[in-house]
């Protein structure tokens, strides 16, 4: 039986049973313990942050974003409209209501003219939105500097959610490192993992603080348990924090095999007709967490939904591209700002699988798969 290729898988090393191990030594099983704290210093000194929170999902640390800045019910919160539903999910948690805005195609980012004309009809209007919630989506950060500045201009709070692009840069630096809050992801899929969780990042002390404090459910200074505010049951374990730092060290080896999947791909797949992959913007520079391409089914002979079934039928998985979350009806009722270019990256957007565990082989028959089904239409027409 031949193997399934799959989308992203984990991809472990030696490092991490090594300190798994040790919390199992010591007995550090239970949230907190010395792994999370070398985790979160190892972090920010990787990736320049000032302060860290080891949580136990990038949702979490979003949730917990949004509280640290005082988003509440009624408030309004900008978010970027092509990504996965949990960037825009905490908002609801917290009474608010995302307002969406549109990708620009440059970095399949949110689009920053488009948020600088919103933001300016909305300080006409006297309804800022409280936050502005930005994706750097697959692995590529987001134009930040212009985003930044309107941001700044209006007094608004940033938070970054990097989920999909620990590794990338942005003009030499890490994007999640700019705004307010940044947010990274290491669920099972992302380029390190840690089976599940996430951390919240700020050159701020006293966010973080209150975030270890809010997702350690907000126990007060007592001997006995006292609690003056809600919180949360947040905080990452140390076992799955030893996993965290023995992936911290094959970072950059996991960014390189995830970029040589993409060169092979664009050296190859690129050449058929109607074919595009993502492109990797002039600012910065992309780990291709996942390779995406989009089809112009005249060119190519097929449509994005039928590449994708050819391929499952050879137990290749690939993924559309995340629908817009204007599309979804869970959102219906909420504003978006454009839509039309991510709608277009939804419904001519693949994903090929991307781990950094594929061989050689795989690509191959990743590759053989794809080009067969534009050879099978050229042939029927």
């Amino acid at each position: 039986m031949t193997k399934p290729i799959l989308l992203s898988t984990p991809h472990m090393g030696d490092y991490e049973q090594k300190f798994v191990q040790a919390a199992f030594d010591t007995n550090w099983i239970a949230p907190v313990g010395p792994h999370v704290d070398a985790f979160e210093q190892e972090f920010c000194q990787l990736i320049g942050a000032g302060n860290a929170a080891a949580v136990s999902s990038g949702t979490a640390a979003i949730h917990l974003a949004l509280r640290l800045i005082g988003v509440e019910k009624g408030d309004d919160v900008f978010c970027s409209t092509l990504t996965f539903t949990a960037t825009a999910n905490p908002i609801i948690y917290q009474g608010a209501k995302p307002v969406f805005i549109d990708s620009d195609r440059t970095s399949w980012n949110m689009n920053p003219d488009l948020l600088q004309t919103a933001l300016a009809k909305r300080d006409r209007l006297g309804k800022l939105p409280k936050a502005v919630v930005l994706v750097h989506l697959y692995g590529q950060s987001a134009d930040i500097e212009p985003i930044l500045s309107i941001c700044n201009r209006y007094g608004i709070p940033l938070i970054e959610d990097a989920a999909e692009a620990l590794g990338a840069t942005y003009k030499g630096q890490s994007p999640g490192t700019f705004g307010k809050i940044g947010i990274y992801s290491f669920n099972g899929n992302k380029i390190i993992t840690t089976s599940g969780g996430g951390m919240l990042v700020s050159d701020d002390p006293e966010i973080v603080s209150k975030a270890r404090f809010l997702a350690t459910q907000a126990r007060d200074a007592a001997p006995h348990y006292q609690h003056s505010e809600i919180g949360y049951n947040y905080r990452l374990s140390n076992v799955l924090a030893g996993i965290g730092r023995g992936q911290l060290r094959v970072l950059d080896e996991r960014v390189a095999a995830r970029r040589r999947n993409y060169e092979i791909y664009n050296s190859t797949l690129g050449k058929l007709p109607g074919v595009e992959f993502m492109p990797e913007a002039s600012f910065g520079k992309a780990t291709r967490w996942l390779t995406c391409l989009t089809i112009n089914p005249q060119a190519f002979g097929a449509d994005r939904e039928q590449i994708r079934l050819a391929l499952a039928a050879e137990q290749i998985e690939t993924r559309p591209v995340w629908k817009p979350l204007h599309m979804q009806p869970v959102f219906a009722d909420c504003e978006c700002i454009g839509g039309e270019i991510a709608e277009d990256l939804f419904a001519r957007g693949l994903c090929l699988p991307s781990g950094s565990n594929l061989t050689l082989e795989d690509l191959h028959q990743v590759i053989e798969a794809f080009t067969a089904v534009h050879t099978n239409t050229k042939n029927n027409l």
